[in-house]
């Protein structure tokens, strides 16, 4: 990194009460968060988990799923502008497969399509009754020091996934999730679990993590929201600061991330064990 120079990313999660299975309205939804972040200056911006269709549509992925090439993508891609923002949807691939996909946009293009790996089939969570398993963990360089690794959910719980997305030179996590109260199962506590989960990855690896949960309510299932920015010390720098739809909003900076991984070497000493050499830019 010898000779890189400090860069700043103003990033945003957007919490949203999406509307199950109501794909028009989820889409009203969207444009006005991102002409909301688009005002405040926002570079990055992200929903939750199956923002544009529900919690609860897999079963019914048929009739919801959306091609790359369908009118609610297309105006979601267009809208971004220079924006980058990552939005979920079912995406009906090839093959009669269906994924629990986010896909990432800027300038009219999509920059990356992310197939959520790590299928939660436990609890009160099917995606292992509707959605094939994606097989990829891209990261999506967004500027000069920036590569984003993406996780839906329950990626980001699997530390194989997240060590692989970081030796790869990921330095920004993304965390879209739909996350309930009732979702594990009693004894489980989902927000504290997810606390720690969080600080626990940004901390042990030295990258900010940005985080997008729903809020609202599905049969059975109330979504606690708690959407936040960490940075790469594991500390919030912004929080939601209730169960509501809001735009949660943080600047990070590229020089703490080069401090903190100076004062954590976690990333270094992986490398150096696993014998490899990462794929970083000078």
């Amino acid at each position: 990194m010898t000779g890189a120079t400090a860069s700043t990313l103003k990033v945003a999660a957007a919490q949203l009460a999406t509307r199950l299975d109501d794909i028009d309205a989820n889409v009203a939804l969207h444009l006005a968060a991102i002409d909301d972040a688009r005002t405040r200056g926002v570079q990055l911006l992200l929903f939750p988990e199956l923002s544009l269709v529900g919690h609860s549509a897999g079963r019914d992925a048929v009739r919801l799923a959306l091609a790359m090439e369908s009118a609610p993508v297309r105006r979601l891609v267009e809208a971004a502008g220079p924006m980058a923002v990552g939005f979920g949807l079912i995406e009906g691939a090839d093959f009669g497969l269906f994924y629990n996909s986010l896909v990432f946009a800027r300038d009219g293009q999509v920059m990356a399509c992310h197939r959520k790996v790590a299928l939660a089939t436990y609890g009160r969570l099917d995606d292992g009754m509707y959605f094939a398993r994606g097989t990829r963990m891209d990261l999506v360089a967004m500027q000069p020091g920036w590569r984003v690794a993406v996780g839906i959910c329950n990626d980001v719980w699997q530390p194989g996934l997240v060590t692989a997305a970081m030796m790869r030179g990921a330095t920004l996590q993304l965390a879209p999730i739909s996350s309930a109260i009732q979702a594990v199962g009693a004894g489980f506590d989902n927000p504290a679990g997810w606390d720690l989960n969080l600080r626990f990855n940004a901390m042990t690896w030295g990258c900010p993590v940005v985080m997008a949960n729903r809020v609202g309510a599905e049969p059975g299932l109330e979504f606690w929201g708690g959407s936040r920015v960490l940075d790469a010390f594991g500390q919030e720098v912004a929080r939601a600061d209730g169960a509501h739809e809001q735009l949660v909003c943080a600047q990070l900076d590229l020089q703490s991330m080069r401090r903190a991984r100076f004062t954590l070497p976690t990333l270094r000493d992986a490398l150096a064990l696993a014998g490899i050499q990462g794929d970083f830019d000078a």
